[in-house]
Order: structure tokens, then C-alpha cells, then sequence
């Protein structure tokens, strides 16, 4: 659940620090109080977007911090896991800062991190219905996501979109090999003169490195040949040579050091001298007995090289690469033989359409089950939210087959006894609109797996015994889940296990918002306000006192 929430210079906030109880809990006051703008906030910190008008004016920037618990979950720990993200203590705390430029920077639990990460996250924490979310509800989409997740079919709707992707995928590229047959033959030949060439040429990388190592040494052979003449007889083999001097050299500082035994450590180092120069001498021997000059390897090799360029200049690409070019042609040639098969292109589409309709018959009885059900629990809801006698149908309506199935979802609604079923969006009025789409809210949030739940304003127009019923609705949703309501009913209000009231300030010529929370004769004096009005009677204030005791 949401522990604190720390806003610093956001829209008309300065400086709020608040923490937060569990059960049901309202943010009430005047409106344009700023009680939306703490739901902002808290938007901000869970990664919705934001720009520079977020930022207090005359301010540098506007910084939120909202800290939850770990909620429970497998999935959660492992996205958290594989994001590097640490969250042992059990929190989670999301930071957001925009800078008056409208940049925006985001931190998970002190790991900078981007908006896509927040979002994810603020998924599994904090499900925020809105003041104008019933309008979604006539939105196709939104009830067919809705039903899914009323059923628990939110992973199979997504096995049946993936299996219909493969069926199209499959059936394009069945449609592309009978359109483009000739092409493809074309493409196929060539491909296969190209591969043959570069097997022909039986190029190897070890091969190459190792041949043009050899015709360095062939080609230079008679240049190596003397140098190493030189050099054997400035070592060893001229009148001059390095190894007679050294020998002098050892026998004058042997006689030396018998004088002078302070001398043997050079003696030494002029002995290992002379050893190593026998042992260069040897190497120097054996690599002249090896040298070759043999001009009919040397135009061997040459051929050799010569073959291989001329391949890699055609294809336009150093020798090494010819492998790397052989192993895509290779693909490409093994696709198209495949696309060129219209049996096998025909068998794996088929394949793909049983796969989807296999999935799909599965999906329509779980949703089936799901809108018998929701149907049931809306009808009753709405019998309490003065449409007695009306009656809410999710309707399955067969259709071609789609990325989400084989059958359409269409919210239906009679307000009256008596009247027919008709599409949601063509028979309610702007009120039944709303008082049915706060009962799929409240209902449909039991499905959800996160652990806050916020409305914002969800209850405009409704009032009454209509707005009690609604406040006992979420009173009850309250003792599973962290539940806060941005309300103007006193009636809402009353139910809560806690009350804050939001109100305007003048503080050094500027109007902030500042959050008050409310105790016994704080909030009878507020519930009184928002029964009331202006002028709050004692007599306003007895009722307020009744609501919070729950008397009639």
C-alpha cells in the first residue's frame, strides 16, 4: 500500500510531507482546492507524463516521492530482479523530478531508471480511476479488457493474439511465394550460383592467415637469405665476429678474477653472454637450412591469393567476411526454397489456424463464464443505484476471427423494467453513466491484484440515498485494499475510516494548498460543510455527527 506521498513545488503545493493509513480514506474540500493535484502527484511519481507547467511558478523544479510497500508476487520480484533493481527492505520508493525546462528524470529506490520502468512498476501498485474514466467504458477495447480481467483471461486473450500474428504471418508469406513465383526463382538461382562459387573457392580463415604468412616468406626469401649471412657472420662465422671476442673477453676476465674475485659477477654476465650467442648462432643455422626459395610455391600461393580477391572484390567484401556472406546467402536460399513450397506453406498454416482456433474456443467459454457472471453483479448493483428494474448484459457477439478472437464485447444496458437490451453507449444518459460506471468500477477493482486503488472524482453526479450506497461500496472494498477517494459527497465522505480535508492558503502573498487531516469534531465540522454549505446550522452539524455514527 501507499505509505507517504513528499511533494515539493508542484502546481500549488510548496512543501507536503503525508502518510497514509490503510482501509478507506477521502480527500475532501472547496473546489479547486488542489485535492485533484495530490492525485496528480502521485500520477507523476507512478510515470505518467508530465511538462513544465507542473512546476510551482518561480520555481526551478517540482520533485515527488511516493514510498509503497513490496507487494507480494513472483512476477513483481523477478521484473525487479531483472531490472538490477533492489528492494530487500520490503519498499519501494518512486521519485520523479520535471525542472522548469520540462525535463523529467525518475529514481527507483535511489536507481536512476526511465518512465517506461515507473509506469510498469506503478502498474502493480496503484490502479487510479478517474474523473471521466465511465467514458472509456464505451470504448470497445475497454470492455473487452475489462471482461478479461473479470475472468482471469487476460493471459489467454494474449496467447490468442499471439497465435493470430503466426496464422498471418504464415498467410502472407503463403500469398507472397504464389505472387511472386518468377521472383522468386530468379532470387533462388542466383543465390545458389553464389554459394557454389564461394564452395568452389573452399575458402578456410586459418588457411588464408596461413598462406599469406608463407608468401611473406617466400617473396622475401632471397632478402632473408642474406640478412641472415650478415648476421651469422657478425656472430659467429667472420674474421670479426661477435663469439670469438666474447670468448677472448671470458678468458681475460677469468685470469682477472682469480686476481680479483670482485670481477665475477662480471665474468658471469659475459659467460651468459657468450652462451646466448651460440644459442643464436644454432636458431640462426637451423632457420638457413629451412629457408626455401622455391618459385613454383611462391606462384602457387600467388594463384591462390589472386582467387580469393577476386571473389571478395565481386562481392565487395575483405576475404575474412566471405564466410559471414555464405552463412546469410545460406538463409536466404533455405527461406525462399521454404516459401517456394506452397504444400508446406500451406500445411503450417493451416497449423496456425487450428493453434488459434483451439485458443479461441478456449477464450470464448472463459469469457462466457466471466460475462454471465459481471452481468449478474452489475444488474444487482444497479437495482441499489436508482435504476431499479434495469439490467446490464455483457453481450458476446459472433464475428470473424481477430487478433482478439472470434466474438466481439459489447457492454448492453436496459436503465427501465421493461425496456430491451441496447448498446451501453447508445442508451444511458450522461447520469446512468456515470452510476453504472462507478459500479463496473468498483466491481472490476476487486479483480485487481494491486493493492492501492484511487477515484478521483468518480462519483459527479450522483447524490443522495444513490451516494450512501456508494460510500458503503467502497467502505467494503476498503477492508481488502488501500482504497482513497477524491469526493464532494458527504455522504462518500462519511463511510471513510479516515478524512483529510484539502483547502487554499494565502502564506507570503502566494496560494498553496494545504492538507489538513481530520479528527472527530474536525470532520463532523467538514461533513456539515459539504452537507451545508456557507451557512452550517446546528442542525447540519447534528446530521453530519449522525452520517459519521452511521445512524439513518
Amino acid at each position: 500500500m501507499l505509505h507517504r506521498l513528499s511533494i515539493r513545488d508542484f502546481v500549488i503545493v510548496d512543501r507536503l510531507e503525508l502518510e497514509f493509513a490503510g482501509g478507506f480514506g477521502t480527500l475532501t474540500g472547496e473546489t479547486g482546492a488542489g485535492k485533484s493535484i495530490l492525485l496528480d502527484a502521485l500520477s507523476l511519481a507512478l510515470g505518467e507524463r508530465a511538462d513544465a507547467g507542473v512546476v510551482r511558478d518561480g520555481c526551478d523544479k517540482a520533485d515527488v516521492a511516493a514510498e509503497f510497500d513490496l507487494p507480494p508476487g513472483e512476477a513483481l520480484a523477478a521484473w525487479l530482479a531483472g531490472q538490477d533493481l533492489d528492494a530487500s527492505d520490503g519498499t519501494l520508493i518512486l521519485r520523479r523530478v520535471v525542472d522548469a525546462g520540462g525535463r523529467s528524470r525518475a529514481w527507483i529506490n535511489g536507481t536512476p531508471s526511465t518512465l517506461a520502468q515507473l509506469r510498469t512498476l506503478g502498474q502493480w501498485l496503484a490502479d487510479i480511476h478517474g474523473q471521466h474514466a465511465h467514458h472509456a467504458l464505451l470504448r470497445p477495447e475497454t470492455q473487452r479488457a475489462l471482461l478479461d480481467a473479470h475472468g482471469g483471461a487476460a493471459d489467454l486473450a494474449a496467447e490468442v493474439a499471439a497465435h493470430w500474428r503466426e496464422w498471418q504471418r504464415l498467410a502472407g508469406l503463403r500469398q507472397a511465394a504464389e505472387r511472386d513465383t518468377a521472383a522468386s526463382a530468379r532470387e533462388r538461382e542466383l543465390l545458389g550460383w553464389q554459394l557454389r562459387e564461394l564452395e568452389e573457392l573452399a575458402f578456410d580463415p586459418a588457411e588464408w592467415r596461413e598462406i599469406n604468412a608463407e608468401h611473406g616468406r617466400l617473396a622475401h626469401a632471397a632478402d632473408l637469405m642474406g640478412g641472415v649471412g650478415e648476421v651469422l657472420d657478425g656472430l659467429g662465422d667472420g674474421e670479426q665476429a661477435a663469439r670469438a671476442a666474447l670468448g677472448h673477453c671470458a678468458s681475460r676476465l677469468a685470469a682477472m678474477t682469480a686476481i680479483d674475485p670482485a670481477l665475477s659477477e662480471i665474468r658471469g654476465l659475459v659467460d651468459a653472454a657468450a652462451i646466448q650467442t651460440d644459442e643464436a648462432l644454432h636458431a640462426l643455422r637451423r632457420y638457413r637450412d629451412r629457408l626455401d626459395l622455391d618459385p613454383a610455391r611462391l606462384a602457387e600461393i600467388e594463384r591462390r591469393i589472386g582467387a580469393v580477391m577476386d571473389v571478395a572484390r565481386k562481392h565487395r567484401t575483405p576475404p575474412e567476411e566471405l564466410p559471414t556472406l555464405a552463412a546469410g546467402w545460406r538463409a536466404r536460399l533455405d527461406a525462399l526454397e521454404a516459401s517456394a513450397d506452397p504444400e508446406r506453406l500451406a500445411a503450417a498454416e493451416r497449423a496456425a489456424r487450428e493453434a488459434f482456433d483451439a485458443a479461441a474456443a478456449r477464450l470464448a467459454a472463459v469469457r462466457r463464464a466471466a460475462a454471465a457472471a459481471l452481468s449478474a453483479e452489475i444488474s444487482e448493483a444497479m437495482q441499489s443505484l436508482a435504476m431499479a428494474g434495469g439490467k446490464f448484459e455483457v453481450a458476446l457477439i459472433p464475428g470473424e476471427p481477430s487478433l482478439h478472437g472470434r466474438e466481439a464485447v459489447e457492454f448492453q444496458v436496459a436503465v427501465n423494467e421493461g425496456q430491451g437490451l441496447r448498446a451501453l453507449a447508445k442508451v444511458a444518459s450522461g447520469g446512468e453513466l456515470s452510476r453504472i460506471g462507478l459500479a463496473i468500477q468498483v466491481m472490476t477493482s476487486r479483480d485487481s491484484a494491486t493493492p492501492t486503488l484511487i477515484f478521483d472524482e468518480v462519483d459527479v453526479g450522483i447524490g443522495g440515498r444513490v451516494a450512501e450506497i456508494v460510500g458503503q461500496s467502497l467502505h467494503r472494498l476498503g477492508r481488502d485494499r488501500q482504497v482513497l477517494c477524491v469526493t464532494h459527497l458527504p455522504q462518500v465522505a462519511a463511510r471513510a475510516d479516515w478524512q483529510w480535508q484539502i483547502a487554499k492558503e494565502t502564506r507570503g502573498g502566494q496560494t498553496l494548498s494545504a492538507v489538513t487531516p481530520l479528527d472527530g469534531p474536525a470532520r463532523i465540522e467538514e461533513i456539515a460543510r459539504m452537507l451545508g454549505g456557507v451557512d452550517i446550522t446546528e442542525t447540519t452539524r447534528r446530521h453530519a455527527a449522525e452520517m459519521l455514527a452511521g445512524k439513518p
